[in-house]
C-alpha cells in the first residue's frame, strides 16, 4: 500500500487499523451514551406531563369502609304431615 509515493510497512498498516478500531469503538460508546441521555430526558418529560395532568383532573376521594357484624339468620321450622 503506497501513500504519496511512500511504501508503508506492515507495522504502520496495523497501527492505522488499530486507530480506526478505536475510533469506531469510541463512536459506539458516544452513540450509546447519547441514546441513554435522550431516553432519560424523554422519561423526565413524560413524568412531568403526567404529574401536571393530575392537578387539572378529577379529585379522588379515598374512604375506608368499616365492616359491621351480621345478625345470625332467623331459623324457621316447618312441619309437614303425611296423609
Amino acid at each position: 500500500m503506497a501513500s504519496q509515493g511512500r511504501i508503508t510497512s506492515d507495522r504502520e498498516r496495523a497501527r492505522g487499523r488499530r486507530g480506526r478500531r478505536r475510533t469506531k469503538r469510541a463512536l459506539r460508546w458516544i452513540g450509546a451514551l447519547l441514546v441513554l441521555a435522550v431516553a432519560f430526558f424523554a422519561g423526565l418529560a413524560v413524568g412531568r406531563a403526567v404529574e401536571e395532568d393530575q392537578v387539572k383532573g378529577d379529585q379522588t376521594l379515598i374512604r375506608t369502609l368499616v365492616p359491621t357484624t351480621l345478625a345470625p339468620p332467623e331459623t324457621v321450622t316447618v312441619t309437614v304431615s303425611n296423609p
